[in-house]
């Protein structure tokens, strides 16, 4: 196991799969899943939009790495208020906050392929949060009380929120790749079963991906929102979130499923980009980390697209 900063999974992160099996199940008539916000303040204002638009009342998760880019003190402390008055669960972001030591870094256990001067350039982002974050004590205290996984009920699906994985805080099983790879296929079907839920829905790997999985008796399904607070597809500039419900969505649908009549889809969360764009370039200028690693997937997006993220919808 490679245990340099940035690629370790603190064995604090490992839940395990019984952990989504025996969380308290709350009911949810329609639900937002919104992983990764990264401190995306106009991010955070487009759900605020989305969720008007509803005929119904709407159960809010943030599933994690809703901090990131708000190193700024006043962004910090407005993102954790108006996070932490909705459901939440941890991602690494925050859970590393909340360490006194160093050593995971930024707690997103990239696997070799990511570049190490990525993970570099992320472990300083952290750094700088984190001095920021621990400025204020009960801003801590309320991301502390915060658990790892949560579970729904809308009307009969099942729903495990997790951030990283079915086992792991920064687990990376969710991610594209991983899903569409055979060898993943048994583990796959254990962790429905174990877990006992019909759908997964994650965040953690920054990239959106839905698939369906032919299970013994049933279907199930994991659907991965990727960045709330970041473009997820090449030339574009909205975030997106992922929206549970017993009802179709009022909103176009980038794509989705049903499952027993419940309705799941990937929405487009259109946050004011310029305003945002401004807001990042005032806490990270030209040259800084955050700048090198991201300014250019917040202009022009990823080399990623809708396609990858649900043409091979079906496993």
């Amino acid at each position: 196991m490679n245990e340099l900063p940035g690629r370790v999974c603190p064995l604090s992160y490992r839940y395990g799969v019984a952990a989504l099996r025996t969380a308290p199940e709350r009911s949810a008539a329609t639900l937002y899943v919104i992983g990764g916000l990264y401190g995306n303040r106009p991010a955070l204002d487009a759900v605020a939009a989305l969720a008007a638009a509803e005929s119904a009342p709407v159960t809010w998760c943030f599933n994690g790495d809703f901090h990131w880019f708000d190193a700024d003190d006043a962004a910090f402390l407005e993102i954790n208020a108006r996070v932490l008055d909705h459901d939440a669960i941890l991602g690494n972001v925050e859970a590393e906050l909340l360490t006194e030591a160093d050593a995971a870094g930024c707690g997103c256990a990239y696997p070799d392929t990511v570049a190490a001067e990525i993970v570099e350039r992320s472990n300083r982002i952290h750094a700088r949060l984190k001095a920021t974050a621990w400025r204020y004590p009960e801003a801590l205290a309320a991301l502390r009380r915060l658990p790892m996984v949560a579970r729904y009920r809308v009307g009969d699906l099942r729903v495990g929120v997790v951030h990283g994985d079915a086992e792991a805080l920064a687990g990376w099983r969710f991610d594209v790749n991983a899903l569409d790879d055979p060898a993943n296929r048994a583990w796959m079907e254990a962790a429905f079963a174990q877990a006992q839920v019909d759908i997964f829905a994650s965040s953690h790997t920054c990239l959106p991906v839905c698939r369906r999985f032919a299970l013994e008796h049933r279907t199930g399904w994991v659907i991965n929102n990727g960045a709330a607070g970041m473009p997820n597809f090449a030339d574009t500039r909205f975030g997106v979130i992922t929206r549970i419900s017993v009802s179709p969505s009022p909103h176009p649908s980038l794509y989705g499923g049903t499952v027993g009549g419940i309705h799941f889809d990937a929405l487009a969360l259109k946050f004011a980009a310029d305003r945002w764009e401004r807001e990042f370039l005032a806490s990270w200028p030209p040259e800084s980390p955050a700048y090198r690693s991201y300014f250019s997937r917040i202009v022009h997006g990823p080399n990623y697209t809708m396609e990858q993220a649900h043409a091979a919808i079906s496993r």
